[in-house]
């Protein structure tokens, strides 16, 4: 099958498997081995050259040798997200702060400097602030509502802006939906720090809403456990982009031992099969949803995409970088804590739990739960109040699930 001939949608169904190799087998077997059999002694010295070299990815994903390194699998899964991101090569790990460590490891060593957005997920944000640090990793963060000039202005002021080696974005940020024009990063990297890597985590928009490769950015980064698992059972984590960046990227999680597993990785190639039908289910959802949350006399305030108005000065960028709201939400309820727990025991249908992007409607209370280890005036400073509920819209009956949310109000 020519690749280039079919679309993303289309390979994400069938694309990286060949049933030839597999006894005809339309779907991919579960690889479940440690190690695989050389067929020479010169094939296996071989093999570790193109590992540890710099073969073409097509000769490394042929060398294989140990699953720690590589598997088929794996292999599978990583052609479909890369076709699904417009990228050339892509790599899964066990979790997405795996993901996210190995690759800010990758690129950036003691002395070495990270410019990132904020806010950023608790567990990223506390990994920066206080673990890569311990690694003699410095840090600087921006507002979303930074311009460049202030942005530039915070890099050069910095004493180690020669040694930027990393610029970690989310956008649409977790969980206020704040934006960050990756456009902009890319203009002030290229003037700057030429050899900074841009890596966004996508996760709360995934490869169907948003394709930040296409806007400057030189990595995507994912908890797949999200929207490309999608269904609460598989913990894991993605990387993609260019053949380089990934191949780097690649060498150290050989090392770190954190290659996503066969069946960690066959799972997610099952999900990515469909994550085009539930992302647009869980977007359609989402919109109806807010609507209903944005009108309701219990609710201060509703954060979600696809709300803004062309007036509002964000819409331009929405408009360029996401092609839908997206299944995320965050609301305010008029109060507190106190107020927000009394929604959060009432829902029925609707579950109280972490996570995101599964096929079930989540929903939880950022400040005391998934950006708890932040410091608390980062969290107030960006919006994480203790009035804020953080919604992750399922493919549940939309009907069923307005319901849910209007008698859980109701206990406030």
């Amino acid at each position: 099958m020519k690749h280039k001939d079919f679309s993303a949608e289309s390979l994400a169904i069938s694309g990286g498997h060949d049933p030839a190799s597999a006894h005809n087998s339309i779907k991919p077997p579960i690889y479940q081995t440690s190690t695989f059999k050389f067929n020479t002694a010169e094939e296996g010295k071989a093999f570790f050259i193109n590992a540890s070299g710099d073969a073409p990815l097509e000769e490394r994903n042929a060398s294989l040798i140990y699953t720690r390194l590589n598997h088929p699998n794996a292999i599978t899964a990583e052609f479909k997200l890369a076709q699904l991101d417009g990228a050339e090569d892509a790599a899964f790990f066990e979790s997405g702060m795996a993901a996210i460590s190995t690759a800010i490891f990758s690129f950036c060593h003691a002395g070495d400097l990270i410019l990132m957005s904020s806010p950023l997920y608790g567990g990223t944000d506390t990994f920066i602030k206080k673990h890569a640090v311990q690694f003699g990793i410095e840090w600087i963060e921006f507002e979303p509502s930074a311009t460049s000039a202030e942005i530039k202005a915070l890099i050069q002021s910095h004493p180690k802006a020669d040694r930027l080696k990393m610029i970690y974005l989310e956008t649409p940020a977790n969980p206020t939906l704040s934006l960050t024009d990756i456009e902009m990063i890319k203009e002030i990297r290229d003037e700057l720090a030429a050899d900074a890597v841009i890596a966004v985590d996508n996760t709360y928009m995934g490869p169907i809403f948003q394709k930040p490769l296409a806007h400057g950015a030189d990595l995507n980064l994912y908890s797949a456990t999200k929207y490309i698992g999608g269904h609460s059972d598989i913990i894991a984590g993605a990387a993609s982009g260019s053949e380089s960046v990934i191949k780097e990227i690649k060498k150290k999680r050989s090392i770190l031992g954190n290659t996503a597993s066969p069946f960690t990785s066959w799972l997610l190639s099952r999900s990515m099969e469909t994550i085009g039908l539930r992302m647009e289910k869980q977007a359609n959802n989402a919109q109806k949803l807010a609507e209903f949350l944005d009108s309701h006399s219990k609710v201060k305030a509703t954060h979600y995409l696809g709300l803004m108005k062309e007036s509002d000065s964000l819409y331009a960028l929405f408009k360029k970088q996401n092609t839908s709201g997206g299944a995320m939400i965050a609301f305010e309820v008029h109060g507190g804590e106190s107020e927000a727990f009394k929604f959060l025991n009432a829902l029925e249908l609707a579950h109280l739990a972490i996570s995101l992007g599964s096929t079930e409607t989540l929903v939880s209370h950022p400040f005391t739960m998934s950006s708890s280890n932040m410091d608390e005036a980062d969290r107030l400073k960006n919006g994480i109040t203790p009035a804020l509920v953080r919604v992750s819209v399922g493919i549940e009956n939309i009907d069923d699930l307005i319901k849910d949310f209007d008698q859980a109000l109701k206990a406030i």
